[in-house]
């Protein structure tokens, strides 16, 4: 077949390449950066037997638009589940949602038997022992080295993947209702992710998530209950509980519940999540000399989950004095969702800080009188979280630092 791979920059090398070992003729073009230009006017004069884009381009991009009429035209995840094809590990699970695909993997591999592979935006590890194999992006052409690697093993693949799934593995889970627009603000990403786990043949939905017609749905709060730190799982005729002081911080309690259920739903036993330690940058706590810092920075960073930080700082702290370190890293590309300045002044707003210091690049309104949207206060601008955190640390002798830039670690 003559295939035409867009994107080159989110998994479309790895995906062509992958392509042109099976013998197809495969043409790749960088349609956000431009560096392929000469591909890319062989492209627009030339036809295929397949085209392969991300959900997130945007419909009307030149190589694109139209062409579905008279090419096939495939996302990324389900170039990614044609590739896998017969070499797919078991079990596989994978994992996707606006917030708390992180937290679900990392609690999944905490529960899971033998050898595996947990492939997260923090990293890909062999496990157990958590042995750093690689850091990629979660596109879904990362799926394809993870998978390869769990299959060395002879073991189990918990793969975190952006904006929906390949539908290959044995179970999908979608962790969040929460949408946002995509693909030039032309696409639902819920809906573009609910739509590519249809293939899947099993799927567990968190709440507030449209059930699909699917053979084989779990609606996470039709079969769990969770009071204070106690979850009750009853499925498929069984009633099965597990303890975990995490489950009372909302943004472990979510996420503990789908780990939990999906273990059930593959004949795990979920108890080993009562010693689940919780995951680096998820609300994790630490002390630098007296003062508390509450580590939730990472990639699904909200100001939902920022002011749920501030809210636990306060109470572990014992004091209203917060140092909000807030913002989204520059060049961070990896990162889809965003965090838009007006999410950000939202949760600045709610928090009232002592101290705010925003990483990356500053709003264009700060503290100037009468300016609009409402003045802002920035007390230091830093490029980076390391440097933040430095520059927060500095700055604060009493009450707590929070941590909140989206960022992938």
């Amino acid at each position: 077949m003559r295939i035409l791979v867009l994107d080159t920059i989110h998994g479309g090398c790895e995906i062509g390449t992958a392509f042109a070992r099976a013998g197809n003729t495969v043409d790749m073009v960088d349609v956000y950066r431009g560096t392929t230009t000469k591909t890319a006017e062989q492209a627009a004069r030339g036809s295929y037997d397949l085209i392969v884009a991300p959900v997130h381009l945007d419909p009307a991009h030149p190589l694109l638009a139209g062409r579905t009429l008279s090419e096939p035209v495939i996302s990324h995840h389900e170039a990614v589940r044609q590739l896998l094809d017969s070499q797919v590990p078991h079990p596989m699970i994978e994992i996707t949602g606006a917030q708390g695909k992180t937290t679900t993997a990392y609690a999944l591999a905490h529960l899971l038997p033998g050898p595996g592979i947990l492939h997260t935006s923090t990293g890909t590890y062999e496990m157990p022992g958590k042995k750093l194999l690689f850091k990629k992006s979660i596109t879904p052409a990362s799926v394809l080295a993870a998978a390869e690697h769990a299959n060395s093993l002879s073991g189990w693949l918990v793969a975190e993947e952006s904006l929906g799934v390949t539908g290959a593995g044995d179970l999908a889970i979608i962790t969040s209702p929460s949408d946002y627009r995509c693909a030039a603000g032309n696409k639902s990403a819920l809906a573009e992710k609910i739509a590519s786990a249809q293939k899947s043949r099993r799927l567990l939905l968190a709440p507030g998530i449209p059930a699909p017609a699917h053979a084989d749905c779990v609606c996470l709060d039709t079969v769990v209950s969770v009071s204070g730190t106690t979850c009750t799982i009853s499925l498929g005729g069984r009633v099965i509980a597990f303890t975990n002081p995490l489950l009372a911080q909302p943004g472990y309690c979510i996420p503990l519940a789908l780990a939990g259920t999906a273990a059930v739903m593959l004949g795990y036993d979920p108890a080993p999540l009562s010693t689940f330690p919780g995951v680096e940058g998820r609300m994790s706590i630490r002390k630098h000399k007296n003062i508390l810092v509450i580590d939730n920075a990472n990639s699904g960073t909200t100001a939902e989950t920022t002011i749920e930080a501030a809210r636990y700082a306060r109470a572990c702290a014992g004091s209203p004095g917060i140092t909000l370190v807030i913002g989204t890293v520059k060049g961070d590309g990896a990162v889809c969702e965003g965090f838009p300045d007006d999410q950000i002044r939202a949760a600045i707003q709610k928090i009232r800080p002592r101290t705010v210091i925003w990483v990356g690049d500053p709003p264009l309104h700060t503290g100037k009188p009468g300016s609009s949207p409402a003045p802002l206060t920035i007390d230091a601008v830093c490029p980076t979280l390391e440097e933040a955190e430095r520059c927060a640390i500095d700055r604060t002798t009493t009450g707590a630092i929070v941590l909140a830039v989206k960022t992938w670690r």
